[in-house]
């Protein structure tokens, strides 16, 4: 009993100086644990679906890749949209010409009768004015939008205003300086319109 009380004598800070030693060293851990969990020195994982209960992906061959690149390029975006253009355009032709009451009506012999063949002769030649224009303003409304966008760097709605406003423009100034004005005007804010409804 002495030696003990001799021993708590002469060391009277021995379990306060633990203490606070022991607190730092538990609080040292602590941040260790917290840097391989949520820190930099945690590890990063490979999100592999099938890892996670999903379906396994295969890599991507070289021919997919090749395929991908061209899809994503400017020349097959603007053949797609030329392509869509012509048949919505068509389309369009054509319906505009069947609500049309003065189709396939000779302007030279106006109480004439056309027949049936002039009727669809006249709806065949609206419907190939209008695909044509169609996928014009198609192809070089998406050929500009890539070009400006690859130049950007970026993807948002500025990409299709300034893509619109050159295409108007193209198409206007056939008519003058002032129609290409109105047309780059036009084209542009019909072009934010849109992106701004679809976004």
């Amino acid at each position: 009993m002495a030696a003990s009380t001799g021993a708590a004598a002469s060391d009277p800070q021995g379990p306060a100086s633990a203490g606070p030693g022991g607190s730092d060293i538990t609080s040292f851990q602590y941040s260790m644990i917290l840097d391989h969990l949520i820190g930099d020195k945690r590890p990063v994982k490979d999100l592999n679906p099938g890892v996670m209960g999903g379906l396994p992906v295969p890599p991507k061959s070289d021919e997919q890749k090749m395929i991908e690149r061209g899809m994503e390029s400017c020349a097959f975006k603007a053949v797609l949209a030329c392509v869509g253009g012509f048949v919505l355009g068509g389309a369009f032709g054509v319906f505009t010409a069947g609500i049309d009451t003065n189709v396939g009506f000779d302007p030279k012999d106006p109480l004439k009768t056309p027949t049936a063949r002039e009727v669809l002769k006249d709806m065949g030649q609206r419907g190939m004015s209008y695909a044509k224009n169609f996928a014009i303003v198609g192809a070089m409304f998406s050929c500009t939008e890539c070009i400006i966008e690859s130049h950007r760097g970026k993807s948002d709605w500025k990409n299709a205003v300034y893509s619109g406003c050159v295409t108007g423009g193209a198409i206007g100034f056939r008519a003058g300086l002032k129609a290409g004005v109105l047309g780059c005007g036009g084209f542009a804010a019909f072009s934010a319109a849109i992106e701004y409804y679809l976004r």
